[in-house]
């Protein structure tokens, strides 16, 4: 896997098969893609920009000079892990193989060195005309992977060689030739998420602001890889997943009690929870009036990840997450990386409080060896999957 995990790019040309990769989309979302989709302007005549964006969760971009400021193509190009045509019309086979560039995919798609992938679809004439075989086998010298089309029955009464293939075999070539399948099988991933909380009678807690949705990126990114997943969340609701056994923890203690039974026999430890440093020395088990509000007693709650590696409960490899608000916290990250015997540790600044609850994250990745890595505006789910390819790194 590439150093930006499976953030992968989705064009769309103007046939109208189109909606077909509406269902594609759909299906490469479920093995852990995360898709930009770039439809033509003629694609947007069979599919509206509103059923891409709907469907893929994110702005499906069209303009080429739309934020010219940004050079959106080769940031684009950089950014994506692969990028797929589906379908791929005659018209953009023959562009492409041209190196005409006069639209953002065709700009995306030679600005890209990312592995390329072309679905053909169109009438059988015109997949068998010489030009467009001539254009297709120079793509394949090129090392684009162009997928055979199938035979069938075309819009009109047209039957032959030329149709859009079935969703599923694509996927999986898709998946083989990017060497996606099932890279977790066989590993089990332990991922605590969301923010738990310290009672202080029945009705009041000390909590904090962490959502759980980058834990649940990590873990859903390794059920997609073929891991069994144990999510122990905090305060968090998930939907039950065949292969995801989720484990409710809402204090410190209960996270502990629970991680230390599961962490032993794992292969990876993400701990994206975040727990409460303090909590009341005494809980009331009544609701405290408020007249009776005075002071509150603190007690500091236990390091998790420190007494699980005292107690020898760890996995093979351990990532951790620290949020910070001032001072240098890249130094402060590692130093908690080194106190907790972490292989990484991701860090952010959440001193405006951005980061909480959204799908974005910005920080910084750190390695027990003493790597950086910058992380700018992502979805965290394309961070679960970086950090996943790193600790697969580790594993082996």
């Amino acid at each position: 896997m590439s150093r930006y995990g499976r953030e992968v790019i989705l064009g769309v040309s103007g046939g109208i098969s189109a909606y077909k990769s509406c269902e594609l989309l759909r299906r490469l979302q479920d093995i852990g893609l995360d898709l930009t989709v770039i439809p033509t302007q003629n694609a947007l005549r069979f599919v509206g920009q509103a059923t891409w964006e709907a469907l893929s969760g994110k702005k499906a971009l069209t303009d080429l000079w739309a934020e010219t400021e940004l050079v959106s193509h080769i940031k684009l190009a950089k950014k994506s892990r692969a990028l797929i045509v589906a379908p791929a019309t005659a018209n953009f086979i023959a562009k492409v193989a041209s190196g005409i560039a006069d639209d953002l995919l065709t700009t995306v798609f030679l600005a890209s060195d990312a592995p390329k992938i072309l679905v053909p679809a169109m009438h059988p004439e015109m997949w068998v005309n010489p030009v467009t075989v001539a254009n297709v086998e120079k793509l394949r010298n090129f090392g684009v992977l162009v997928v055979e089309p199938d035979i069938g029955r075309m819009t009109g009464e047209d039957i032959g060689v030329g149709r859009y293939p079935e969703v599923p075999r694509l996927v999986d070539e898709i998946s083989k030739h990017l060497d996606l399948n099932s890279d977790y099988s066989g590993k089990r991933v332990v991922v605590s998420a969301g923010g738990t909380r310290e009672y202080i009678d029945p009705v009041r807690y000390i909590g904090n602001r962490s959502s759980g949705k980058q834990g649940i990126a990590v873990a859903q990114a390794a059920l997609n890889r073929g891991a069994e997943v144990v999510l122990i969340g905090a305060n968090i609701e998930v939907s039950p997943q065949k292969g995801l056994k989720f484990i409710s923890a809402n204090t410190a203690d209960e996270m502990f009690t629970e991680l230390l039974r599961e962490v032993k026999n794992s292969d990876l430890l993400v701990m994206a929870a975040a727990v409460a440093d303090a909590k009341p020395e005494k809980k009331s088990d009544t609701k405290i009036k408020k007249s009776e509000f005075r002071t509150i007693d603190l007690v500091e709650n236990r390091d998790i990840l420190a007494e699980l590696a005292s107690c020898k409960a760890v996995a093979n490899v351990m990532i951790g997450f620290a949020a910070e608000t001032s001072g240098d916290i890249t130094k402060e990250a590692t130093r908690k990386l080194i106190d907790k015997q972490l292989d990484f540790i991701y860090v952010n600044d959440v001193a405006n409080g951005e980061i909480f609850g959204s799908d974005k994250t910005s920080g910084s990745i750190v390695s027990k060896e003493g790597h950086i890595e910058e992380i700018v505006d992502w979805d965290k789910v394309t961070l679960a999957h970086l950090l996943l390819d790193k600790a697969l790194d580790k594993l082996g």
